[in-house]
């Protein structure tokens, strides 16, 4: 039987920029920053939640070969490789107002729905993350 979710992926171009962007701008703590030789292994986590990681991986080998890692980078710019992320927040509009004035980009504004308030931001590589305050959860 599977228990949880440990890990989960996205790409980005620039690790440096990913750590200013998931650290600094949304408070993400750094879990593990290693350097493999071959690739950088990094990863972050909501603070107090160790046990789920986010790997911010850039497109290349060896898990990609060349060709496909720049098709890879071709559609991460365009908002268009299938990464996102889901978080939630005690409250959705003082969240999206704290990442507008850090100049995050949003998708939509916060709007009501039936489950609570969200709102859609992008990250600087084009991946996208819904933001919501969940009603009953």
């Amino acid at each position: 039987m599977l228990t949880s979710i440990k890990l989960t992926q996205l790409y980005v171009l620039d690790q440096d920029q990913a750590l200013e962007f998931y650290v600094g701008t949304l408070g993400f703590e750094v879990h593990s920053d290693v350097d493999l030789g071959f690739m950088r292994w990094l990863t972050v986590c909501l603070p107090g939640q160790p046990e789920r990681e986010i790997l911010l991986e850039v497109p290349g080998p060896p898990a990609l070969s060349p060709d496909v890692a720049a098709q890879v980078r071709d559609s991460l710019t365009k908002g268009a490789a299938g990464g996102w992320i889901s978080l939630t927040t005690d409250d959705a509009f003082a969240m999206a107002d704290e990442l507008r004035s850090k100049g995050v980009e949003f998708t939509d504004e916060p709007s009501q729905k039936p489950y609570g308030v969200d709102f859609g931001i992008r990250d600087p590589f084009g991946n996208k993350l819904r933001i919501g305050q969940l009603f009953g959860g």
